[in-house]
């Protein structure tokens, strides 16, 4: 999502908790990957891969400057003759410890599997952020979610006026690219700045594509 759209969708959401709930969690984020030194890796469920949100904070990480944030996703299915940014498995997390930042998006209960790999990851020392999709009719699905991770931002459109995950994804992105508080003046010079880094990136040669 592009700079102009992002500025639209936090005017439409002005008056919300979602874009200063979206700034509080890439904050951490951001602090995490620039404390350590990178070592994001990006975990979804077995019916959900975010593989936008790989995209949009890889974009990010090369308009601000800041390789760390860009993610490695962990998938749960790797096929042969994936190329090797897309070919991580599960496994990874085992591996996972002290320096690493997990972020795990979770819009429907993760199977045992998952949570067992995100505990140990945190356990050897991993930095845990977690986006959940909300009540999964019991409740049990969402508070392990929660439970397991340092920072935690749920999404229930039932709850929240319609605002999914997908949108959060979006705003949290967006705001993991950016430094500092938000002006007094509304966002503007954010905005500016964001349309500036825009301009430059538009201006230069792509990136080789990853996703």
């Amino acid at each position: 999502m592009d700079a102009v759209r992002v500025a639209l969708l936090r005017d439409v959401l002005a008056g919300t908790a979602w874009p200063s709930a979206a700034r509080s969690f890439a904050g951490a984020l951001r602090s995490s990957v620039v404390r350590h030194g990178g070592g994001l890796l990006l975990v979804g469920t077995t019916g959900y891969e975010p593989w936008h949100l790989a995209a949009h904070l890889g974009d990010e990480a090369r308009w601000a400057g800041l390789p760390e944030l860009s993610p490695t996703l962990v998938r749960h299915r790797v096929r042969p003759g994936d190329p090797p940014h897309l070919a991580v498995g599960p496994g990874r997390l085992e591996v996972a410890g002290r320096g690493a930042t997990l972020l795990v998006v979770a819009p429907d209960r993760p199977d045992g599997g998952l949570l067992e790999r995100v505990h140990g990851a945190r356990r050897a020392g991993a930095t845990v952020l977690a986006l959940g999709g909300g009540d999964d009719g019991d409740g049990d699905g969402d508070r392990e979610v929660r439970g397991v991770a340092h920072e935690a931002l749920t999404v229930d459109p039932a709850r929240d006026g319609g605002v999914d995950l997908d949108t959060v994804q979006h705003l949290v992105s967006a705001a993991a690219g950016e430094a500092g508080p938000p002006s007094r003046g509304g966002g503007r010079g954010r905005f500016g700045d964001r349309l500036s880094r825009l301009a430059d990136h538009l201006t230069s040669p792509p990136p080789p594509e990853r996703w």
